[in-house]
């Protein structure tokens, strides 16, 4: 197959390429301005211009893809939630994706599959409630981010692609993402419980992650939102408490919900404090094998 990835130096990308390449397949990894590009890749990789805020694609390099995998947007970690820092969030993925399906679209032959990262923030602070793909959004502005950024991704099915929003829970991987922010308070002795401990944290494995990227990008019954979870969910407290035991250590030193506040912005309940009890119910559907669904195991594995 030949393969446009976007994001492909990111955790997950990166990672994608890394299983396609093993295969032989054709990759063709977009790469907007800046972007520093790593040697090797062998004969079967091109990098192809793409400037998204200019409405800039290579065309003829991206003619005759099967499929495009869309991983591109700034980190939404990174940095409060300031006005500006929100603008950059929502035009990394929303504007972004909005010009590269326009691109796409105008090809002579576009790509039949088009699959894309969304996130679990989609469903906003819900508690308890077990949330399937067809649950409700939330309201607040990672559940809107996230809602009109899938709308654009459903475009694509415009010009005959099978469109996936893959919505991501925690990835776990120590190449990145939020894990590793998390394990220096823990090795210092100083991790605990974030706010009431209450709260349901989804989360997979980086390698599941790519496993259900493979998968969607073969199996045609994987369509629309896709929630990619593990079976597994944790309550904050619990995944803090775990964590502690593969690292050896305490964790006794809880962070009150204020703090966080104060510390982190706006950000601090969508990321950190917001309950998100996440089921895979097509992944389930389709039958799809986690590699590891196992807490523990997993964050030994992610941790090293």
């Amino acid at each position: 197959m030949k393969i446009l990835i976007t994001g492909s130096t990111g955790m997950v990308g990166s990672a994608l390429v890394e299983s396609l390449r093993a295969e032989g397949h054709a990759i063709g990894r977009l790469a907007r301005p800046g972007t520093q590009i790593p040697s090797g890749g062998g004969q079967s990789e091109t990098w192809i211009r793409w400037n998204p805020s200019a409405g800039d694609l290579d065309s003829a390099a991206a003619e005759n893809a099967d499929a495009v995998v869309h991983l591109a947007g700034a980190s939404i970690g990174d940095g409060r939630w300031t006005e500006s820092r929100k603008r950059i969030l929502r035009s990394s993925r929303v504007d972004a994706t909005r010009h590269l399906v326009d691109a796409l679209a105008r090809l002579s032959r576009p790509p039949k599959v088009f699959i894309s990262a969304s996130a679990i923030g989609y469903f906003g602070d819900r508690g308890d409630e077990e949330l399937n793909e067809q649950s409700a959004p939330g309201n607040d502005f990672l559940a809107k981010l996230c809602c009109d950024w899938e709308a654009e991704v459903k475009r694509a099915e415009e010009f005959g692609a099978r469109a996936v929003m893959l919505r991501f829970g925690i990835v776990l991987s120590k190449r990145g993402g939020a894990l590793p922010r998390m394990l220096l308070p823990f090795r210092l002795g100083l991790g605990g419980r974030l706010g009431s401990g209450k709260q349901w944290m989804s989360w997979i494995t980086l390698g599941d992650a790519v496993r259900v990227i493979r998968t969607a990008l073969d199996d045609a019954r994987l369509r629309g939102p896709v929630n990619t979870v593990s079976p597994n969910p944790a309550r904050n407290s619990e995944f803090t408490a775990t964590l502690a035991r593969v690292l050896r250590r305490p964790a006794i030193f809880p962070a009150p919900a204020f703090a966080l506040g104060l510390v982190l912005g706006e950000m601090a309940g969508p990321l950190l404090l917001s309950s998100q009890r996440v089921v895979p119910a097509k992944l389930r559907a389709v039958g799809y094998e986690y590699r590891q669904s196992d807490l523990a195991a997993a964050l030994r594995e992610a941790t090293g």
